[in-house]
């Protein structure tokens, strides 16, 4: 069944490129939002679903893209294990394929790795309709390791994603969430203290005041980390499972606020240590200090937000907007701009594959 879905996604690409009319891959669409404009017919990927391999023992999972992410972390926490970056489902609907293509992390990314640190395969149906297979289903295969990492995050530009084998890792024996009142800059210089310190520290997030900071793995090292940090327990008995399932879902106040319809929302990576700055907006902080979510008000102006980005050694996107004529992503400088241009000719020469779903010109 999986060989025959694949062989018609070959010859849709072929029929594309014959045509001359793009295609859009599309899995349960909960990330439509993501990137420049839709366009294309759609190729749904849901019919290649199920999960091929996985033993506990290896921690590694090999998954069809179009199979669930909720089912594929639910097998994982029947064995106590889970997809180390959290990545956020937006929806039930969401894929292990649009996971990967998306290339989007949770509140645990700059602990436990990101997307792309967890990919050890992938199968994908290239712009040509060749049906390539790099990386593998072990962590000690590393043929073709890079090639498989270049699909995350690329939106389906480069292939369409069939086949993922992921590193997973075990869930922690313990945790616990700990609160701070204290403001912007002395919430970053705190997370950044900790950070450089030997604690257990795997998700931070500062809004209005108020820092929230998790602490996971073994019963003693949590205990003797609250020791240290001090601050006051989370209100509620899930350990604050809820709140960080708000924050990677973006079902939290501060984001349902920013996906309003005509509101803002830019997602800014920087270094952490980078100050908070008013860039006319309500701001929510993760990753101890080096995402910055931005409610962008009226007054706010997209060239100080990037120009503020690129100068703290990051970039800028345009994560939620209903008019994204400024560009969804950071504008690429002219060698990193030719760089994707010659990779996007040399998996997609005909510009069929989410045509300028990631930037306009391909």
């Amino acid at each position: 069944m999986t060989e025959a879905v694949i062989a018609s996604w070959q010859a849709r690409v072929r029929a594309a490129v014959a045509s001359g009319s793009p295609l859009r891959i599309r899995g349960g669409g909960t990330k439509d939002f993501y990137g420049q404009a839709l366009a294309g017919d759609v190729l749904d990927t849901t019919a290649c679903e199920g999960i091929v391999d996985y033993d506990p023992t290896e921690l590694v999972i090999t998954v069809r893209a179009g199979t669930r992410l909720a089912h594929v972390e639910r097998t994982l926490r029947e064995k106590g294990q889970m997809i180390a970056c959290e990545p956020p489902r937006f929806g039930e609907e969401a894929t292990i394929g649009g996971f990967v293509a998306a290339g989007l992390s949770g509140p645990r990314r700059p602990y436990a790795g990101a997307v792309r640190d967890l990919v050890l395969g992938v199968r994908v149906v290239d712009g040509k309709g060749d049906d390539l297979r790099f990386g593998g289903r072990v962590m000690k295969n590393v043929a073709g390791f890079d090639v498989a990492r270049l699909m995350t995050g690329a939106l389906g530009t480069l292939g369409i994603i069939a086949e993922v084998s992921l590193r997973c890792m075990p869930m922690p024996k313990a945790e616990t969430t700990r609160v701070f009142q204290c403001s912007a800059d002395e919430a970053i210089r705190l997370t950044n203290e900790w950070a450089g310190k030997p604690l257990p520290l795997t998700a931070t997030a500062y809004h209005a005041g108020r820092l929230a900071v998790r602490l996971s793995g073994t019963a003693p090292a949590v205990e003797a980390a609250v020791a240290k940090i001090g601050g006051t327990a989370l209100p509620g008995n899930d350990r604050g499972g809820a709140f960080w399932r708000s924050i990677r879902e973006q079902t939290q106040p501060f984001f349902l606020a920013a996906a309003a319809p005509g509101a803002t929302l830019w997602r800014l990576s920087v270094k952490p240590t980078a100050p908070y700055t008013d860039l006319d907006g309500e701001q929510l902080i993760e990753w101890g200090g080096a995402l910055r979510w931005l409610h962008a008000n009226e007054r706010a102006d997209t060239a100080r937000i990037r120009e503020w980005a690129g100068g703290h050694g990051g970039h800028a996107t345009l994560f939620r907007a209903a008019d994204k004529d400024a560009g969804v992503f950071h504008p690429l400088g002219d060698t990193l701009h030719a760089l994707h241009r010659r990779l996007k000719a040399a998996f997609d020469p005909a510009g069929v594959l989410n045509t300028g779903r990631l930037y306009p010109d391909f």
